[in-house]
């Protein structure tokens, strides 16, 4: 929805003092990418209002700023590729190890933010899971998982009316849910990418929002490991997750709520890439596999009553 212009800078008195050459443009400048210039807001401010304080791994903010107006909006960071940085997705080798480094990276941001009243008092920041459910639905799970991209989904999640019902469940619950924080909301492997140093760290902030913390990890965990890695790790992932979140003064969940918590978490990207058409099918359709695998085996449908 969005151009992404990579570019070079010269100076004829040399780049000011921390300023990099090389550098990268997101915004919203033709006329067709107008009518969703919205989506961009919430990137923007993420990267102006909150990024710094968290203190986790993401793009280095050159500039960012929006008229509230007309909600016109640009963000240029540093050019992470002309670093040595490498943009994954649901193709790339990604290992439990680097696994539990995103999740200290998520649990950075969960533990900066927790509850905090100035965050809470945020408008932009409380935006509702519902927003999917108005723009796509029933129609789009069901071709998708009638055709050949739904074809990894397992016959105990492939139910586009049940998908939905619980999706509805679980904006309800998360619009109230305490303890909250402020959460990627698409924390997919497709918006990690790997630093000059291997690191992974966290890219495409449209979905940030306020909500709790098991929307990130739920949908993290099942989404950036294979099926047969994230069956043997996903407890210890989870549990090296709270350990951070407490290492950053949390007190963090445990027992039977924080696995009730990842169960739920599924969901929310198990409905997000059932709903999605304009991806690589490929890509799509590993992502569905996985998700649904995993809500299929949490039972994570029947964890929200549906």
């Amino acid at each position: 929805m969005s151009a992404n212009l990579r570019f070079r800078i010269e100076c004829a008195d040399g780049l000011p003092e921390g300023l990099p050459p090389h550098l990268h443009a997101k915004g919203y400048f033709t006329e067709a990418s107008r009518m969703t210039r919205g989506t961009g807001v919430s990137e923007v401010r993420f990267y102006r209002d909150l990024a710094a304080g968290t203190g986790m791994r993401t793009l280095r903010n050159i500039y960012a700023d929006l008229d509230p107006a007309t909600h016109d909006n640009v963000l240029i960071t540093q050019d992470a590729i002309a670093e040595g940085a490498v943009f994954l997705d649901a193709h790339s080798e990604y290992t439990p190890d680097q696994a539990a480094e995103s999740l200290a990276e998520l649990a950075k941001l969960h533990a900066a933010t927790w509850c905090d009243p100035a965050v809470g008092a945020s408008s932009w920041l409380g935006k509702r899971l519902g927003i999917h459910l108005e723009r796509r639905g029933l129609k789009e799970i069901s071709g998708n998982f009638d055709g050949p991209v739904g074809a990894g989904v397992p016959e105990e999640a492939r139910d586009a009316r049940r998908l939905v019902e619980a999706y509805r469940a679980l904006d309800v619950l998360a619009a109230d849910e305490s303890p909250w924080c402020v959460i990627h909301g698409d924390a997919h492997i497709g918006n990690l990418y790997l630093d000059g140093g291997g690191r992974p760290c966290f890219a495409d902030w449209q979905l940030v929002k306020r909500g709790p913390w098991y929307l990130d990890v739920g949908y993290h965990i099942a989404s950036a490991l294979t099926i047969a890695d994230r069956r043997k790790s996903e407890r210890d992932l989870l549990h090296h997750y709270l350990d951070r979140l407490r290492a950053g003064g949390v007190d963090a969940p445990g027992g039977q709520d924080a696995w009730r918590g990842f169960r739920l978490g599924i969901v929310h990207g198990f409905f997000l890439w059932s709903i999605t058409l304009k991806v690589d099918p490929g890509i799509t359709s590993v992502l569905q596999a996985r998700l649904g695998t995993a809500v299929a085996d949490h039972d994570s449908f029947a964890a929200l009553g549906v």
